[in-house]
């Protein structure tokens, strides 16, 4: 049975939209347990939209549900309330582009929310860190990455590098859970050619650097640190989830993240360290550093 969260967000934000939506919303989740495929594809890559029926529950619009699909973990985000429900599209029918656009304009600005997040506390408890960002890409650049890449750039990332173009990091050590760093768009351009021109060869690896085969679709958007490429993640710009790779054949993780959950996550450990999963924030000469053992490393503490 599939794991079916209700977000944070959407939990605070459902009873204005009726005082029978949080209980629309649990006999939901328990449906999408069962049935994860209910939904069908209406927006970005990744994300489903199923219609909940007003009439069948008290003081509750009809509602238009978008969640996330992942392999073992599925997390409804969003209900739009709409004035009567609609048939559920089959696989083959376009996709609505009013639908698509709105849904991509929300996930875009909940990118653009989390990271902000992440840079303002950067600014007032790590400016060494918060230094260590570099500064947005402009469109131009942008437009010449794609090209460089021969891949659409998804907009959700475009509008992350337009606010921070890569981090130089602070003692080899990037801001990101487990010190890791937003790769510049250099790193991105050189790691996908290398990865690509591997794969197009059909060469072997050496044993110390194998990786699963390297897709057109996966962007490189975060290292292992600064400067070390050896592993990270990836954006599968087909489903919208974040993937690693390691030259060091590590297993991938239990659960698979998006750009905004994955970004929203760090900025919740970071505002309320008691939350932090996957390492402990830190502090240590002005900078941020996760799970830091030196003795003048201090934790973060809420």
């Amino acid at each position: 049975m599939t794991n079916v969260e209700i977000s944070p967000r959407l939990r605070e934000a459902a009873t204005e939209l009726g005082a029978g939506v949080p209980y629309a919303l649990k006999v939901l989740a328990g449906r999408l347990a069962e049935e994860p495929e209910l939904g069908r594809p209406m927006g970005p890559p990744g994300v489903l939209t199923v219609m909940v029926d007003g009439d069948l529950f008290e003081d509750c619009p009809t509602l238009a549900v978008d969640y996330l699909r992942g392999p073992d973990r599925i997390e409804i985000r969003q209900a739009t309330p709409t004035r009567a429900a609609t048939p559920a599209r089959s696989r083959d029918q376009a996709v609505d582009p009013a639908a698509a656009a709105a849904a991509e304009a929300l996930t875009v600005r909940e990118v653009k929310d989390a990271w902000q997040r992440v840079t303002h506390w950067l600014l007032r408890h790590a400016p060494a860190s918060h230094e260590a960002l570099r500064p947005g890409a402009d469109p131009a650049a942008l437009t010449a990455l794609e090209h460089d890449l021969g891949t659409p750039i998804p907009p959700a990332l475009r509008a992350l590098w337009s606010l921070t173009a890569g981090d130089d990091g602070v003692g080899g050590r990037g801001c990101l859970p487990g010190n890791r760093a937003l790769m510049t768009l250099d790193a991105v351009a050189e790691s996908y050619r290398h990865r690509m021109d591997a794969r197009g060869a059909h060469r072997p690896e050496p044993e110390y650097d194998r990786f699963t085969a390297w897709r057109a679709t996966w962007i490189p958007v975060i290292s292992r640190a600064p400067a070390d490429g050896t592993s990270g993640l990836y954006l599968d710009t087909s489903t919208g989830f974040l993937g690693g790779w390691s030259r060091y054949n590590e297993p991938p993780a239990d659960e698979l993240d998006t750009l905004v959950t994955y970004l929203e996550e760090t900025a919740d450990m970071l505002e309320a360290p008691a939350l932090a999963t996957r390492d402990r924030p830190g502090l240590r000469d002005g900078a941020l550093v996760w799970g830091g053992e030196e003795d003048d490393w201090h934790p973060l503490t809420d």
